[in-house]
């Protein structure tokens, strides 16, 4: 394969996935491992992708390397967000364990909650706080507090995840991505993120649509793990992907 053509293919890849391993180009070029970083350094300095550890992004995409705070968060895309968790908050049925994430999003379905019946476990004391408050049984997690998140993290909090099987989760995430999953900035907000996804059955993510052109440090799980429930997306390559719910669409 000639040099332009083969760079013209990993355009290609990279523009539609997003995100690209070494590896994964190497597999789908055929092409041996210093040939494709040389090439990635080629078009990154080209300015035609961002090459990173381990691969390359497209332009357009951010990578994340840390959490802003809750304040920060709350008013960016709140129309978005009030939508999405107001549909999550409807899939709580009578008898649910419900998990319920720190974050933004997953704070706004707290509003829409109906069902008395559903228990709650959360890891974020200011969740437990206002479910606590609006009549509903909850538990929080024991562990760290990590403050810009206002979550609960550390040994003590996987430990205490450990006795759990929950009916039903909803997750906030930084970044989406098909390759690399859901992503956050923090590893130890990761594993709590990682275990309780691993103790629940049905999984679903909440996040606006402006997440999938971020990715974050840490991936907490693999795109195909759980239910997007989003805002309209602008991206073919997700619109075709089974597991995305575009509420602004219903």
């Amino acid at each position: 394969m000639l040099t332009e053509e083969r760079l013209g293919r990993i355009i290609s890849i990279v523009d539609a996935k997003k995100t690209v391993t070494v590896q994964e180009l190497m597999t789908e070029l055929g092409t041996s491992e210093s040939t494709i970083r040389r090439d990635l350094a080629t078009l990154d300095s080209d300015g035609r992708l961002t090459k990173v550890f381990g691969g390359a992004i497209a332009k357009g995409v951010t990578f994340s390397t840390k959490d802003d705070t809750i304040t920060a968060r709350e008013n960016c895309n709140h129309s978005e967000k009030t939508e999405i968790a107001k549909y999550a908050a409807s899939l709580i049925l009578p008898e649910d364990f419900v998990y319920l994430d720190a974050g933004t999003t997953t704070n706004l379905i707290i509003d829409f909650i109906t069902e008395k019946k559903a228990v709650f476990v959360t890891n974020s004391f200011s969740h437990a706080k206002r479910l606590s408050e609006a009549g509903f049984h909850t538990y929080i997690i024991g562990g760290e507090i990590k403050q810009p998140t206002e979550a609960v993290v550390g040994e003590e909090a996987v430990e205490s995840l450990s006795k759990y099987n929950f009916t039903k989760g909803f997750w906030g995430t930084n970044g989406v991505s098909l390759s690399t999953g859901f992503s956050t900035p923090d590893v130890n907000e990761a594993l709590i993120k990682k275990v309780s996804l691993s103790r629940t059955r049905e999984k679903f993510i909440v996040c606006d649509a402006s997440k999938f052109s971020q990715i974050s440090c840490v991936t907490f799980a693999d795109f195909c793990q759980a239910t997007v429930i989003t805002s309209v997306i602008n991206d073919c390559v997700y619109n075709k992907c089974k597991n995305i719910i575009e509420v602004t669409r219903q």
